[in-house]
């Protein structure tokens, strides 16, 4: 039988059996989610080359590097055009696999093609098992893959034609798989996928020639005797037109469409070796082209096995997974290598019989597909069906389901929950990124803790840790993580820095991501194991490394334990490791993450030198998938690049630190095109490390605070969402703040329900926690022990009773013995009288009111009975008629419970009455609330016959009538709420009262305050009517008059609480019935009573105390002479507050018998004293603090001077009326000490304050508003514009009555200084406060009644200064509400900074600050002493040492920042004693970190959170450590080198072109006490030069190995900062920004001379143009910054520029444009401009803050401060392009070019 019949032969067989096609989804994974590159459209396209990770074999020889091509093959060499080839057969000229090589064309969309190299689990299995199916005896293992899709493409057709393309595409895929040994390929064509054959030759010249496909290889020419070459072997699978047909329908590995070949070896290997199962291919001749066709009967037959997988779990939650895991559609074959379709399997799985190969990775679930989901069985899985998965441990039934319902209490506090068809998913919430069951904002910085432990050898040596602490900082923002391990034993330390795996698993968690990735915690959370094997080359150490993760803590910090054992190689004391940037490829499936990498690194150390050294890294990460979410998608594999690794021991420390920079991006992404794009993706942005940087479109990004933050994105504040009011806590429970959080806690007593969201009541009863002689009773939030009748204790222990019980009485009287807070009894209550016996006494006594009454044997009054202090008491010895067998009333009543289980009375409990036969009266009243109604003889309540307590009874002796509708005023009375809900009474509510008629009585009265009013028809109460108890009440049918002052004063108390009972212990004024006081008034409460005038003053020496004989206040005073000055000071201080309160702390004057101030004047809260003048004035001196030894004030002062005219005006202002009452309102002029008009006034009464001349006349434009920032007096006048509408309208409001004193209560408006409204206005009189537009006009809704919080008018999103969240913290009062004295509030000025003077409220000292608010030494002055001035930086130093370097670095910045740093500046923080403190953050943020005693950063100790880091000034090296010497270090091999200065050294970063070589970046030159600012190169010599700000000098130093710095200039330097070197004529120049001059040199500084001292306010930078002899520099004058010129010799001066520029910090030279170009930390834009002033242009608008640069080939490198790095900027594109940020973080200064040869025009 020939090829042909015996293909068709096989083709008609296979239509007979059972097999199932290949369909589309049984493809390998493919597309952009899989990771794929996309070949661009086209007729002939190739790919960029693919480099393999390891050479493939094909036929005998190895190749790196593999092209995809449009015409339907994969070449190992880049393709020649399509011509060459297209139209031929095999063998072609280059190495091919070709899968289907044909002439195709995907231009116009028409498909597309895919392809990638991959390490996937899943792909390798497969790959894996076809090969072991088609070759069993292979030993083949797949480590790479490459898998090249073709979607439906078309061929190619001549556009010129005039027939419409052909709708005909074709789809097919080939995939290689390859070891270090053999390579594979497997042919893949689905079903319908092949729909052209072949395709016509383009040089056919109109002749319809149409080509077959050619599918096979070719090994491409060889070379023999050495110069000759030839065609290599070749394969052809098809040669004609039906042998392409038959693709798909056939294959040589028992599936249809599926073919497989062996295709290379590193051994000998002669052909393609064609794979044959079952024998359908039988056999294929290595010598020709055309394969031979065999087919053998019954290959289908025998009975179907599928396999299966399981999953088990052991301890510590390891999951393992077996090897001989299949793809969807595909099984392993048992031994008869049978096939049939998943869709004809009916039964269950049964496990693979034949042990195949183990493989390193696996696939657990396989990827996702369209249709249903497939069971382990092979059946699809309905949610109906009881699936048994038969692994011993779990069943899945719709029963069992587990839901949101029943579990959403898993799901974090900041996700929801979703139900699927088989169980339920947490997924975070907007603004929070996760897993759902831990979720985190987005953007925040993030903390972790935990502990390490574990056995490390080292050498022989093995070492125990044990449970030493961790903590990680990551900077989500950028990607940069910070781990460190305290208390490390130095062997272990040194040789454990190698080891940075441990704290790179922190930096995958929480990586930088790059589009359409997702960093590792989004797919685990906060719960995980991570296993870790390193194998340590070339001593084959070995070492584990497991890291649990525990979840989030209370602060929603990480934990993570790690456990580290085995063995790591020595590494000698101070050796220093360097790990070069590396990539890994993270393998993801559902449950588990693998990955595998080698690692080199370098050790450098004195003993040994330098060393290179490689570890082999595998790990896998478990963590909890949820399955049930078929839709979630996690890319198979990510690349994690880590582009900074710094690892360090410390030894002073025993701290071993880890510093990475991580990125996450796809695998075969071209990261570096996204970072270009845009830099948000390089970290190169100046968001705050609280903020997510947005990228937009181009290069631009915008920050954004993170979630829990607010602020402009550049400064984030956190957000306190529970002061706020913001937070997610409910009832019973509390807020905690966190860090962009918060936390909700239940209150004590309470704990979360199973929602874990809700505080539910815990039933502490439940535990029987009481005494076992006691009754345990729950509580809302609490419980009682009650021990049991017969013992006495607390019930918690309870003894047996002894002596007789406690009587009622007894019981009652010791409870209120203890009932105050401390446990002695409340002031005013009233305690029960007992006798001996135990029973209440028959008369009983108010001790505090003096009232007194008798009591039955009950203890309950018997009315009539109370006499008031004073009067005749009743007689309560009167014995009681014999009693007489109890009727059904007086069983009624005696039933009535009237005392609580522990013989307490209830108050409020309604008791019948019965009359003297013991029936019940007819009416009844019940004696709390005051009610009356009609009863019948069974005591029941006749309807419509309750009446409210005062209101007139119903007549009981009437028959009832019908009753009418209930009018407004019963339904309003029947609606109140008089019971609670045990059905005991509420007292204290108010119960209207309604006539017979059911009206409102016109006088209404509160039945348990005693007050009353007058109301209209509708129950309104009129204004003015309200009197209080035993007053008598207003005549309601009168008609109204205004109120008097008392029953003003009367009405203003508040005697309600915020829920409507009465306030207790408030003092009510009494008003006669003219609404005079009464002379006589009294306090209910104390019973206490005293006269008082007609203004209600009390009188003095008429206060009586309860029980006392009251004062007669019916006698005429003598009258009163006028009060004085003291007196008016005195009764003006407010002593109460509005509710009648005492206010602590207020000083009262002390005044003699005359009136006159006391010579000596005491506070009575500080214990402060002083003398003072006759006018109350404070003589300087004297004041003394409490304790010590008051002044003699009875010295007499010195004569006084004649008066001034301010003072003759002041004592002639009349204060006090003719009737001698004070005149409130009358302004009083305020005089200095020598009698002159202080600048500003103010008006004691109106807080209205302004300016005034030398003779006392206010100056126009500076009245200001009480509470509006006052107007600056010491500025001269202004030239006085129109008044605006705001200042007329308050003209008109101040309008006064005749004698000049204003109307009282009059809304006055407020103006700012401008004259505008202010937007928040409010009236003084009644303390509403509202919003008003531009107008004046009321803004509707903004209103808000007194002691509310007003509205924010401007509506402004400035978050709170350090300063203002440190003078809201300050706790002001005490829990009861009172006044706290002696704590020291913060004053912040209008901005929210600290004041630089502050001062103690009570105790009068004060000092100066700093922008952070730390004390300046020395600047603390006590009470009456001469101040500080505070703005003076040099004020309060001490003499007695010179100025530290943090001290001068410090003076030199604020100097620098205009002596206001902004919040986000960074200022040295130093110690009382001028060393640096230990821990130093930036300005007000909690941008913080750790230095060592020279200011250094201790690497690693980067923080961003309200928790400082623990910087221990015990951290720090001792001070006797010597220091290295200052020897330069050079760069080797490099042309050109950015030099630039940092604090302490110098550092060289070398330019690769104009790109910014980091790798070779190192330090030039350190100076241990330096602060280097200015720095220059000299070209000819290969000098450095550099200015000095600490040491006050200039410097320089040889560029060659081992030089040392020598001074220049070491005297009258004080701020020496900007420096310039002029090569050719041999000069230096540079400014001095504190004495304010430009000076100039010789390079090695003789010939010193002054070139500018004049007109000079903060020069900064200078620089020199040799080739022209021309000085440039600029000067930051804030007023008038500028930028000048001269020539070298100090002539020619002029204005360069000086419109349009704000902080011109850094100047360069462009030799290129000869234009001066300059940086600007204010307008934050670069420039440039001829030196004429024209040309001028804007090259970036938005820098950061620069502070210095250079200019080099059509770039300008900038140090800048807020990104503390060199920053590079094209001319040509203006846009950033590169950057560099040194690994210890702070400010970098100036900074030169240096190069082995002179640029043209620098000499």
């Amino acid at each position: 039988m020939d090829g042909g019949a015996m293909l068709a032969a096989a083709v008609l067989c296979w239509s007979c059996g059972v097999v199932g096609a290949l369909h589309r989804t049984d493809l390998f994974p493919f597309g952009p989610l899989s990771g794929d590159l996309i070949l661009p459209e086209g007729d002939d396209e190739t790919s960029r080359a693919l480099t393999l990770p390891k050479p493939f074999y094909f036929y005998d020889s190895p190749f790196s590097k593999l092209y995809v091509a449009t015409n339907g093959i994969i070449s190992a060499q880049d393709l020649p055009m399509e011509k060459q080839y297209v139209d031929d057969g095999l063998p072609t000229d280059f190495p091919v696999v070709a899968p289907f090589l044909a002439d195709i064309d995907t231009s116009g969309g028409r498909g597309q093609i895919y392809y990638r190299v991959t390490e996937t689990p899943s792909v390798l299995n497969r790959v894996a098992q076809e090969v072991h199916r088609g070759f069993p005896d292979a030993k083949f293992t797949p480590t790479h893959a490459m898998v090249a899709t073709w979607e439906n493409v078309a061929a190619y057709e001549d556009q010129s034609q005039k027939t419409g393309l052909s709708n005909k595409v074709n789809t097919f895929q080939a995939v290689i798989g390859y070891d270090e040994n053999d390579s594979y390929v497997l042919f893949l064509y689905p079903e319908g996928g092949l729909n052209f054959f072949g395709t016509r030759h383009k040089e056919s010249y109109n002749v319809k020639i149409e080509l077959p496909a050619r599918v096979g290889f070719s090994r491409g020419e060889v070379t023999f005797l050495l110069f000759s070459r030839t065609d290599g072997p070749f394969y052809s699978v098809t040669t004609d037109e039906n042998s392409v047909k038959s693709l798909y329908q056939v294959g040589n590995t028992g599936i249809p469409g599926v073919w497989l070949f062996h295709t290379g070896s590193n051994y000998f290997f002669h052909n393609i070796v064609p794979a044959s199962i079952g024998g359908l291919l039988d056999t294929f001749s290595p010598d020709t082209t055309t394969p031979e066709y065999e087919y053998l009967d019954n290959i289908f037959a025998g009975e179907t096995k599928v396999d299966t997988y399981t999953v088990t779990e052991e301890s510590d939650h390891q999951v393992l997974y077996n090897r001989d895991v299949p793809e969807p559609r595909y099984s392993s074959e048992p031994a008869e290598r049978q096939y049939v379709s998943p869709k004809s399997s009916e039964g269950r799985a049964e496990q693979l019989q034949e042990q195949q190969p183990q493989l390193e990775v696996v696939d657990v679930h396989p990827p996702e597909r369209t249709e249903p989901p497939l069971s382990p069985g092979g059946h699809v899985v309905s949610v109906d069906e009881d699936v048994d998965l038969n692994t011993g441990v779990f069943q899945y039934t719709t029963e069992n389901k587990e839901t949101c319902a029943k579990f959403q209490h898993q799901c974090s506090q900041n996700a929801f929950c979703s139900d699927y068809a088989t169980g339920f998913c947490c997924h975070c919430r907007p603004g929070f990124y996760g897993n759902g069951r831990q979720c985190l904002p987005d953007g925040a910085p993030q903390r972790v803790s935990g502990k390490v432990s574990g056995t490390v050898a080292v050498g022989l040596t093995p070492v125990k840790l044990n449970n030493i602490d961790l903590h990680a900082y990551i900077v989500v923002g950028d990607g940069r993580a910070y781990t460190a391990i305290s208390e490390v034993p130095e062997p272990v330390g040194w040789a454990l820095m190698p080891v940075s795996q441990i704290g790179e698993l922190f930096g995958w968690l929480f990586a930088l991501e790059l589009p359409n990735s997702q960093a590792g915690f989004k797919v685990t959370g906060a719960e995980f194991t991570r296993h870790a094997d390193v194998l340590f080359y070339p001593g084959n150490q070995r070492l584990s490394i497991v890291q649990t993760g525990r979840g989030l803590d209370e602060h929603n910090h990480l934990t993570v334990d790690t456990v580290i054992n085995g063995n790591v190689p020595l590494l000698p004391p101070g050796a220093e490791v360097t790990m070069e940037p590396f990539k890994e490829l993270y393998q993801y499936y559902p449950s588990v993450i693998t990955s595998t990498s080698v690692r080199e690194y370098t050790v450098v150390s004195a003993e040994r030198g330098s060393e290179s050294h490689s570890f082999y890294l595998k790990q896998n990460i478990t963590f909890r998938h949820c399955h049930h979410d078929n839709l979630a998608s996690v890319p198979e594999t990510l690349l994690i690049t880590m582009e900074r690794v710094f690892v360090m021991f410390v030894k002073e420390e025993r701290t071993l630190r880890y510093a990475i920079t991580n990125k996450i991006s796809p695998d075969g992404a071209d990261s570096s095109e996204d970072e270009l794009t845009n830099p948000c993706y390089s970290g190169n942005h100046d968001c705050d490390t609280t903020a997510q940087c947005i990228p937009q479109e181009g290069l631009t990004f915008r920050c954004q605070c993170a979630t829990g933050y607010r602020g402009d994105g550049q400064n984030c504040y956190d957000i306190d969402e529970c002061a706020e009011g913001v937070s997610s806590c409910g009832e019973n429970s509390q807020c905690s703040n966190l860090p962009g959080s918060h936390r909700c806690q239940c209150q004590r007593g309470f704990e979360f329900g199973y929602d874990r969201r809700t505080c539910v009541d815990i039933d502490e009863c439940s535990s029987s926690p009481c005494h076992i002689n006691a009754r345990c009773v729950n509580e809302l939030g609490s419980f009682q022990c009650l021990c049991q009748p017969g013992f006495l204790g607390d019930g918690f222990y309870c003894s047996e009773q002894t002596g007789r019980p406690k009587s009622q009485c007894e019981q009652h009287r010791d409870s209120l013995q203890s009932g105050g807070p401390d446990g002695r009894p409340s002031v005013g209550a009233y305690i029960p009288q007992c006798d001996s016996d135990g029973l209440y006494r028959p008369q009983q006594c108010h001790s505090s009111t003096g009232h007194c009454w008798c009591v039955d044997s009950r203890g309950q009054e018997r009315p009539g009975t109370r006499t008031s202090p004073g009067a005749p008491r009743a007689d309560c010895s009167r014995t009681d008629e014999p009693e007489r067998p109890k009727t059904r009333c007086e069983h009624h009543r005696d039933s009535v419970q009237t005392t609580s289980p522990d013989g307490l009375p209830l108050l409020g409990a309604y008791v019948p009455q019965c009359d003297e036969h013991g029936q019940y009266q007819s009416q009844q009243c019940h004696g709390s609330t005051g009610y009356c109604w009609c009863v019948d003889s069974r005591g029941q309540e006749r309807p419509g016959t309750r009446t409210s307590p005062g209101a007139p009874r119903a007549d009981c002796s009437r028959t009832a009538e019908p009753e009418r509708q209930k009018t407004q005023c019963e339904h309003h009375r029947d609606s109140v709420q008089t019971t609670s809900p045990d059905g005991l009474p509420l007292v204290g509510a108010y119960v209207p009262q309604c006539d017979g008629e059911g009206q409102y009585t016109p006088l209404q009265c509160h039945g348990s305050t005693g007050y009353c009013w007058c109301v209209d028809s509708r129950g309104q109460e009129k204004p003015g009517t309200r009197t209080p108890s035993r007053t008598p009440p207003v005549d309601c049918d009168k008609p109204d008059r205004p109120k008097t002052q008392c029953e003003h004063h009367r009405d203003s108390v508040q005697i309600t609480g915020t829920d409507g009972l009465s306030l207790l212990g408030a003092y009510v004024p009494q008003c006669d019935e003219h609404g005079q006081y009464q002379p006589q008034q009294c306090h209910r409460a104390t019973g206490y009573c005293w006269c008082v005038d007609s203004r209600g003053q009390e009188i003095p020496g008429t206060r009586t105390p309860p029980g006392s004989a009251s004062k007669d206040c019916s006698t005429e005073d003598e009258p009163e002479r006028p009060k004085t000055q003291c007196e008016h000071h005195r009764d003006s201080v407010q002593t109460t507050s509005p509710d009648g309160l005492p206010l602590v702390g207020a000083y009262v004057p002390q005044c003699d018998e005359h009136g006159q101030y006391q010579s000596q004047q005491c506070h009575g809260s500080t214990g402060y004293c002083w003398c003072v003048d006759s006018r109350g004035q404070e003589r300087p001196g004297t004041r003394t603090s409490p304790g010590s030894a008051s002044k003699d004030c009875s010295t007499e002062d010195e004569p006084e001077r004649p008066k001034t005219q301010c003072e003759h005006h002041r004592d002639s202002v009349q204060t006090t009326s003719p009737d001698g009452l004070p005149l409130v309102g009358a302004y009083v002029p305020q005089c200095d000490e020598h009698g002159q008009y202080q600048s500003q006034q103010c008006h004691s009464s109106t807080g209205h304050c302004w300016c005034v001349d030398s003779r006392g006349q206010e100056r126009p434009g500076t009245r200001t508003s009480p509470g509006a920032p006052r107007a600056d007096c010491s500025r001269t006048d202004q030239p006085e514009r129109p008044k605006t509408s705001c200042e007329r309208h308050k003209e008109r409001a101040e309008a006064t009555i005749s004698g000049g004193y204003p109307i009282a209560g009059a809304y006055v408006p407020q103006c700012d200084a401008d004259g505008h409204y202010i937007p928040l206005q409010c009236y003084d009189s009644t303390g509403h406060c509202w919003c008003v537009d531009r107008n004046g006009q009321e803004r509707s809704g903004t209103r808000t009644p007194p002691g509310t919080p007003p509205k924010d008018c401007d509506k402004s999103d400035r978050p709170k200064t350090q300063c203002e969240h440190h003078r809201d913290s300050v706790q002001t009062t005490s829990p009861d509400g009172q006044p706290l004295v002696g704590a020291y509030i913060p004053q912040c000025d209008e901005h929210g900074h600290y004041q630089s003077q502050q001062c103690h409220g009570s105790t009068g000292h004060c000092w100066c600050v700093d922008s952070i608010g730390q004390e300046r030494a020395g600047t603390r002055t006590p009470p009456g002493g001469l101040r500080v001035d505070c703005n003076n930086p040099d004020s309060g130093a001490s003499s007695s040492r010179p100025e530290s370097v943090c001290e001068r670095w410090r003076a030199s910045l604020v100097e620098h920042y205009g002596g206001k740093p902004d919040p986000q500046q960074y200022l040295p923080q130093c110690e009382p004693d001028g060393e640096f403190s230990p821990v130093q953050c930036y300005g007000e943020t909690t941008y913080c970190w750790c230095v060592d005693q020279d200011g250094r950063e201790v690497p690693g100790t980067r923080s961003h959170d309200v928790v400082k880091p623990a910087c221990l000034p015990t951290v720090t090296p001792p001070t006797a450590r010597p220091l290295p010497r200052p020897d330069v270090t050079p760069l080797t091999n490099t042309g050109v080198t950015l030099l630039y200065a940092q604090g302490q050294k110098i550092g060289a970063l070398p330019l690769n072109g104009t790109r910014l070589d980091a790798s070779r970046s190192k330090t030039l030159l350190t100076l241990h006490g330096s602060i280097v600012v200015g720095i220059a190169h000299d070209c000819k010599e290969n000098q450095v030069y550099w200015t000095d700000l600490s040491a006050r000098t200039i410097n320089r130093a040889s560029m060659v190995s081992g030089a040392e710095p020598e001074i220049v200039i070491n005297s009258n330097l004080v701020s020496p900062e900007g420096l310039a070197v002029d090569v050719k004529r041999r000069l230096m120049f540079w400014v001095d920004s504190s004495p304010d001059v430009i000076e100039s040199a010789n390079l090695d500084g003789s010939e010193r001379r002054v070139l500018f001292n004049t007109d000079l306010v903060n020069p900064r930078a200078i620089i020199v143009v040799s080739s022209t002899g021309t000085l440039y520099w600029t000067d930051w004058n804030r007023e008038a910054p500028k930028i000048e010129s001269s020539s070298v010799d100090g002539q020619n001066r002029r204005v360069v520029v000086s419109d349009g520029i704000g902080l011109p910090n850094a100047l360069t030279y462009d030799f290129s444009s000869g234009q001066i170009c300059w940086a600007d930390a204010g307008t934050k834009r670069l420039e440039c401009v001829s030196p004429n002033g024209s040309g001028r242009k804007v090259i970036h608008p938005s820098l950061n803050y620069p502070f210095s640069m250079v200019y080099y080939r059509n770039h300008f490198y900038y140090t800048d401060w807020r990104r503390d790095g060199v920053i590079a900027v094209s001319k040509d594109s203006s846009k950033f392009t590169d950057e560099y940020l040194p690994e210890q973080r702070s400010h970098l200064y100036g900074i030169t070019i240096a190069t082995t040869y002179c640029l043209p025009g620098s000499h």
